[in-house]
């Protein structure tokens, strides 16, 4: 058999775990062509986060940031990650506005589109499939893995089928939390490669510390394509290392080929910008620690991580574990569902609630209620009524496709920024992070004024009057 193939991330989701997606486009230029010719089966280089924090944290224009990318890599894919019908956002966008995303993602350079939904809910995964398949480029479908009395193997091979039916080139197996356990995986992978025909991929964190063992598990199962990231920026919260799963493979029918002498090399360029992140602080060492309780509680490393700000936020760290048990229950009520983006948000901020005000349900963050609602899509296993009721009182529950409520928004949101447009693209960042973008593109003139004005102080300098 052929090696398995190698997704890596060390310029999206890795330093989107380890250092809040601050890593800058100037940063990743540089070791470029290096990356290109090691013979990855892709790169992951965009979506998730990196969106927002461009645009909110760097002051970069993140379609600036993938052509740049595109044009420096000249053989490998670009891969990106996508929440289906939210996009890079946090709710539901229109359907004119998905697929005009969709297109320009592709156009711009992106060859592989990763699409999920956090509940795993077919209907909001559909549109940007179709789009990404409309406009030239892989639509990869994920399966947002979790563990509960509903969530098993049965649920995920039938989820697969379906997936693949709608049109997907591969499927991945999306393990956030770090929580797929090794022979869960292989039984997992077995059954999968049983009933669908599509490529397989595996996904997970190193956050429990047993996500090395688990894509092994899976590789002997058949598992076609694994995601690691760069050991600088490995490991922790973020993928298991590449240079040592690549090492792990050797003498195996799953060596992939690719030349570990060259990793090394890359491996230094990260280095030193690892410690440049350490000494500005932007990398703390706990992200890099095994956190044993999202095992107990699968809460995603971010998760975590945001639950200890909230916390900190009003003077009551010492409530942390009471916070952490409250999870899991207030995920049950919500009809288990997966604690990744916008879920993971929802069932977080819930749960402080419930422990800070001493009853629960007694203050619920808008976006739950949406949720319950049924503008979010289906959960895994019906709300029960007297929930419901405490949520929502008597308000209807939608239980239709969420995004068949929201009218075309393309053209209006072309009249809203007029006069900051400068490309096309200009109108999706704006759709995503409205008062984000309005401030990226005053920047930006502020910052083309500055060149102009240089511009003509260097005419009269040559041209004095």
């Amino acid at each position: 058999m052929a090696g398995v193939k190698i997704t890596d991330t060390i310029l999206r989701d890795a330093h989107q775990s380890l250092i809040a997606t601050r890593m800058k486009t100037e940063d990743m230029l540089p070791i470029a062509e290096k990356l290109d010719k090691v013979g990855f089966h892709s790169l992951e280089v965009w979506g998730g986060a990196t969106f927002d924090a461009s645009l909110r944290f760097l002051n970069e224009d993140p379609w600036e940031r993938l052509r740049a990318l595109r044009k420096a890599f000249k053989n490998t894919k670009l891969q990106m990650l996508l929440r289906g019908q939210n996009l890079l956002g946090y709710k539901h966008y229109a359907d004119d506005v998905v697929e005009e995303f969709v297109k320009k993602s592709i156009e711009n350079g992106i060859d592989i589109i990763r699409i999920f939904d956090a509940l795993n809910d077919p209907r909001n995964i559909r549109k940007s499939l179709e789009a990404t398949k409309k406009y030239g480029g892989h639509a990869q479908a994920a399966i947002s893995y979790t563990t509960s009395p509903v969530h098993n193997n049965e649920y995920y091979i039938n989820l697969a089928k379906e997936l693949e039916k709608m049109g997907a080139d591969s499927i991945c197996i999306k393990d956030m939390s770090g929580i797929l356990l090794p022979y869960e995986a292989e039984k997992l992978v077995k059954g999968l490669k049983e009933n669908i025909k599509v490529p397989i991929q595996i996904h997970s964190h190193f956050t429990s510390g047993i996500a090395n063992q688990t894509y092994m598990k899976a590789i002997e199962a058949g598992a076609d394509i694994i995601d690691t990231a760069m050991s600088p920026l490995g490991m922790g919260t973020s993928q298991p290392a590449t240079e040592s799963m690549i090492a792990s493979l050797q003498g195996s029918p799953y060596a992939p080929d690719i030349d570990l002498n060259l990793l090394l090399e890359i491996t230094d360029y990260f280095r030193e910008l690892r410690d440049k992140y350490l000494d500005e602080g932007l990398l703390n060492t706990k992200v890099l620690n095994v956190d044993v309780r999202t095992l107990k509680y699968q809460v995603p490393g971010g998760m975590l991580s945001n639950l200890v700000s909230q916390l900190d936020s009003q003077g009551a760290l010492d409530r942390f574990e009471e916070v952490l048990e409250e999870v899991p229950k207030v995920r049950e009520d919500l009809g288990y569902p997966p604690l990744v983006t916008p879920m993971s948000q929802m069932v977080g901020t819930t749960a402080v609630f419930n422990v800070l005000l001493g009853e629960r349900y007694k203050m619920v963050p808008k976006e739950a209620k949406n949720y319950v609602m049924g503008l979010y899509g289906k959960p895994t296993v019906p709300i029960k009524d007297e929930i419901k009721k405490i949520i929502i009182g008597d308000e209807e529950v939608y239980t239709g496709r969420p995004a068949d409520l929201i009218e075309p928004e393309l053209d209006k949101l072309r009249d809203e920024i007029k006069e900051y447009i400068e490309q096309d693209e200009d109108i999706l960042s704006y759709a995503l992070f409205p008062q984000v973008a309005i401030d990226y593109f005053k920047y930006r003139q502020a910052e083309k004024y500055k060149i102009d004005n240089n511009l003509v102080d260097e005419e009269f300098k040559t041209y004095p009057i």
